[in-house]
């Protein structure tokens, strides 16, 4: 009989539609550097990011240009950020249940680890490339397609506009006014930043936004408080 911690790894298997071959692969994918810290010593997932993260801009880039074949760079780049911004990933790793299956440490696991977009997103990016290593380009391909089309269909990201051109034009048509970014802070390493922008309207604080560069966080701050301005036109 399987323990807990091998049957969430079989039933993300499951999810995924792929059985690994090397099962140390996908559970250093899940393993947050927290937990290693702790249990001094083993791999945490952080090379295997670094490698998902370019694997996932590749496929997406392909996945892109064959949908939109008339598309320039430009738009061809915003579609692309938009998809691999902190929270779409987080929004994706959260629908694989990724958050069970994390290996965290106990200070991680009590902060709420397993909800953070950060966290989650590193660890679909480390998925992914676990996913290439032990089947190859068309599995991981595959898993893509099948996770990413439904967000390329969206209107949002076939405008081919960013979220803050989107909600500098609302905000000037609805308020009159700018939006006025504030960074609130930055945290973590030099090699794994976290910044947090909040968004005013005038003296209105309209949300936050996260990201691993000041231009995503306020992307995210951007998409969160158009959401506010559409609930209100």
């Amino acid at each position: 009989m399987e323990n807990p911690a091998q049957e969430q790894l079989a039933a993300l298997e499951a999810k995924l539609a792929y059985s690994f071959h090397d099962r140390g692969l996908l559970q250093e994918a899940l393993t947050h550097r927290t937990y290693v810290n702790e249990a001094g010593g083993g791999k945490d997932n952080q090379r295997l990011e670094f490698f998902g993260d370019a694997v996932l801009d590749f496929l997406l880039s392909d996945m892109l240009l064959i949908r939109f074949p008339d598309s320039r760079e430009g738009e061809l780049t915003r579609m692309r950020a938009a998809l691999v911004d902190e929270a779409s990933l987080a929004r994706v790793a959260a629908g694989l249940e990724l958050g069970s299956a994390l290996r965290l440490g106990r200070g991680e696991e009590k902060g709420g680890g397993r909800q953070k977009r950060s966290l989650l997103a590193d660890a679909f990016e480390a998925l992914l490339a676990a996913l290439y290593l032990d089947g190859g380009i068309e599995v991981a391909r595959r898993v893509v397609t099948e996770l990413f089309a439904p967000l390329i269909s969206c209107a949002d990201l076939l405008s081919g506009r960013d979220a803050k051109t989107e909600l500098q034009e609302r905000a000037r048509l609805l308020r009159g006014e700018l939006p006025r970014y504030v960074l609130k802070e930055a945290t973590g390493p030099d090699h794994d930043r976290r910044f947090t922008v909040e968004i005013y309207l005038g003296p209105e604080l309209m949300g936050e936004g996260v990201g691993r560069t000041k231009k995503e966080a306020e992307q995210d701050a951007a998409r969160a408080a158009t959401l506010v301005l559409k609930g209100e036109s």
